[in-house]
């Protein structure tokens, strides 16, 4: 079975409709709590119970869909930052592997998945079997999430430099 691009995606391409530019950047949202911020990235640990400690790292500067796309000195401070937020959870987490994923298949705009890998997991030794989130996935609790951010960003306060 074929499947086609949506068929907004030359606008989304251009950034029109890009629910990541048209984010307010707000702490909290219904995908998840945020842990990090810098000018132009956010990090914000999800909601969804797909994995623990799952985050994406969001550039928030322009919109761009390539990580070519970046300057030099903008490509240092998103991949920087998307370093600096995976020690933090590697630390936090003591997962056995962080995978990083830059997609934008679903949304084209750059962004990063950082999904921690564990001795228990779902694909040991392949990718994670990550699929767009629809809303129906089982939700961390609230308090639980709020303790697992608040811990995250006292990790990332001492480490802001790499």
């Amino acid at each position: 079975m074929t499947k086609n691009w949506p068929a907004d995606w030359n606008d989304l391409i251009q950034g029109i409709g890009c629910e990541m530019c048209d984010s307010a950047r707000p702490e909290s949202d219904a995908y998840g709590v945020r842990i990090f911020r810098s000018p132009n990235v956010d990090a914000v640990l999800q909601r969804a119970n797909i994995q623990r400690g799952y985050t994406l790292v969001i550039w928030r500067g322009r919109h761009i869909t390539e990580p070519y796309e970046l300057s030099g000195e903008e490509s240092s401070e998103y991949w920087r930052s998307v370093m600096q937020v995976a020690k933090a959870l590697t630390r936090y987490y003591q997962p056995l592997k962080m995978n990083y994923e830059t997609l934008g298949n679903t949304v084209p705009h750059l962004h990063t998945h950082l999904v921690p890998r564990y001795v228990v997991d779902p694909a040991p030794g392949r990718p994670f079997p990550l699929l767009p989130q629809d809303g129906s996935e089982p939700q961390i609790p609230d308090d639980e999430l709020l303790t697992q951010a608040r811990a995250l960003r006292t990790e990332l306060l001492p480490n802001l430099a790499i």
